[in-house]
């Protein structure tokens, strides 16, 4: 990768210090893939429009006007407020990308080629650049052009119309699952393109991305069932059309358990522990597609056994047995889970505005290189005077742009 610079995030380290990324994209897809480069060391140049910020600032949850959202998504990232739509801003904007690894951006197809920060354009400046561009339907077809949002792809994909119970409507998730899988490849598609970069010692390239494609990928083998054999998903509820058992089951003291059983062996034992031994002895129990045709059957014993008992009887008698169960949790016992804790899954980073703020931490543990927090989400500007600066913009000129709107 390339080599730190001297001028990136403070305190920075991870696999992926020294690699420099202008995040010019909103909401979550885009603005999620830099959050997880930046959790690994990345520098992230987090660019907005100096007025409006990025819209995730008022997404979801707040306190006193600030929002929680963004403290997450937002942060290991130095925030500057840049017009790119003025001739200026874009001219500061390329000023950035000489010294760049990495543009993200999420703007509808045509709209940098409109301001004069096309591929193209940002090549003659570095061609090193690795431009990934994270729209809804991909940067051709017939739909490229359309205005798009998570819930498209999650309708769109399978998803919806295989989630739900079977006499109920198709169900969408409450939060956004599509965008959050594209975020999470974005950032995988984002390292992989600077690795055949740095290890074949050639220029950048373009990452098209569309968010319906993450998500009809892990939903497995739809497209392949409908051509060869005609199947379309229908809605099973809490059923797998897997394996069972696997549904949601409640407790005599009104408390909900998950349970699970993908391999025959635990599936067996499921039995054995309930009582109906003799169901795990038919020949139709030996095969996940078998257990599905008799999934009725193999509810009832265990969604009876289960009511019949306390939560935590049953956590225990299943861990005894070695049958796979969880309670299904709250955030609240999300948070106080053992293992949670253990693991530090989720932790708390000083906030000017908050103080300690809980979030969820880095994604994934390296031995030798692990990534941090190094700060929560800054507010639109903060780092704007420190960055052009960097790039050699003397303050005169740094408050003539403050002046025309330019930069914030």
């Amino acid at each position: 990768m390339t080599t730190p610079s001297t001028n990136g995030e403070p305190g920075a380290s991870g696999p992926l210090a020294g690699v420099r990324v202008l995040d010019i994209s909103t909401v979550y897809a885009g603005p999620l893939g830099a959050q997880l480069l930046g959790d690994l060391g990345a520098d992230i140049v987090k660019i907005e429009h100096p007025d409006r910020g990025d819209p995730l600032r008022t997404h979801g949850p707040s306190k006193d006007g600030i929002g929680l959202w963004w403290k997450m998504v937002g942060r290991n990232k130095r925030c500057v407020g840049l017009k790119l739509s003025d001739p200026d801003g874009a001219g500061v904007f390329l000023d950035m990308v000489r010294d760049a690894d990495v543009v993200i951006e999420n703007f509808r197809p045509g709209t940098l080629e409109r301001w004069g920060l096309g591929y193209d354009r940002l090549r003659e400046i570095n061609p090193k650049i690795v431009l990934v561009r994270v729209t809804g339907f991909g940067q051709e077809g017939p739909y490229a052009t359309r205005p798009a949002f998570g819930t498209l792809a999650e309708a769109m994909s399978g998803f919806a119309a295989m989630t739900g119970e079977p006499d109920g409507p198709p169900t969408l998730p409450p939060f956004g699952l599509a965008d959050g899988i594209a975020g999470i490849t974005a950032a995988y598609a984002t390292v992989a393109a600077l690795y055949h970069r740095d290890t074949t010692s050639s220029d950048g390239q373009v990452v098209d991305l569309a968010i319906l494609e993450p998500l009809v990928t892990v939903l497995g083998p739809q497209p392949s069932a409908y051509q060869q054999l005609g199947e379309i998903p229908a809605r099973r509820g809490n059923r797998s059309e897997n394996n069972a058992p696997r549904n949601t089951y409640r407790t005599a003291d009104g408390k909900w358990v998950a349970v699970s059983a993908s391999a025959t062996p635990v599936a067996e034992r499921v039995m054995r522990l309930v009582g109906r031994a003799d169901l795990a002895e038919q020949d139709w129990f030996s095969s996940g597609s078998g257990r599905v045709e008799h999934a009725d059957e193999i509810d009832s014993a265990v969604s009876t056994w289960v009511a019949e008992r306390s939560h935590a009887d049953v956590v225990a008698s299943f861990e005894e047995a070695q049958a796979a169960i969880a309670t299904v949790y709250e955030i609240d016992d999300l948070m106080a889970d053992p293992q949670v804790r253990a693991r530090q899954m989720i932790t708390e980073v000083d906030d000017d505005e908050l103080g300690p703020v809980a979030m969820q931490n880095v994604i994934c543990r390296f031995s030798d290189t692990p990534g941090s927090i190094r700060h929560t989400g800054r507010a639109v500007g903060a780092d704007t005077d420190d960055v052009l600066a960097s790039l050699g913009v003397d303050a005169e000129r740094i408050v003539e742009l403050r002046e025309r709107g330019v930069v914030g």
